[in-house]
């Protein structure tokens, strides 16, 4: 009796990570097959509209959800004249911004970039910076590696129903794995 109960146990106990396997792989798959996002169009939710730091429209490209949270692309249409973000960080993600359109100026660390068509730059993740819109209109790629949870943030900054105070724009950031750390960018 006492070796049937052992066998019992040990067929449970040799199938868990197998079945735990099984799990962890439908929750890491990637996307297998090609995907075509058409201009002016989004990936999952259509063109986010933001509320709050400016009144831009995002577009998913590529999201988290396409490569297991490795890479997110985003393209934001900059429609909010001498507004940008506010000094932050992100604690995990490095961010490529790619100018399409307009003028902006960037802060990264200490250091202040002028940009304009053409011209990309690299924020790195712990580092602190914040971007203006000098343009009345722009059109740039955001690039986020890994993804993290931006598209989250752009969800739920669209989602709101009136225009966020400074304090819950602050807890939206947190929630977002991102910290404000001073205030928005002025154009100089």
């Amino acid at each position: 009796m006492k070796r049937k109960g052992f066998f019992a146990a040990l067929l449970v106990i040799s199938t868990i990570p197998m079945l735990a396997f099984s799990s962890f792989e439908k929750m890491t798959k990637k996307v297998e097959k090609g995907f075509k996002i058409k201009s002016g169009e989004g990936r999952f939710h259509g063109h986010i509209k933001l509320k709050g730091v400016n009144s831009n429209i995002l577009d998913v490209k590529v999201s988290g959800k396409d490569t297991d949270g490795d890479l997110a692309i985003f393209e934001q249409t900059s429609l909010s004249q001498g507004k940008g973000t506010p000094l932050h960080v992100h604690s995990s993600q490095d961010e490529i911004f790619y100018i399409l359109e307009g003028a902006y100026y960037f802060q990264v660390g200490e250091e202040k970039y002028h940009m304009a068509v053409g011209d990309s730059i690299f924020l790195p993740r712990k580092v602190p910076h914040a971007w203006t819109q000098k343009s009345e209109k722009g059109k740039m790629t955001v690039i986020l590696q890994p993804a993290g949870k931006l598209e989250d943030f752009f969800v739920t900054v669209a989602a709101l129903d009136h225009e966020p105070t400074v304090a819950e724009m602050n807890l939206i950031f947190e929630k977002n794995d991102m910290k404000v750390i001073g205030p928005p960018l002025q154009l100089e």
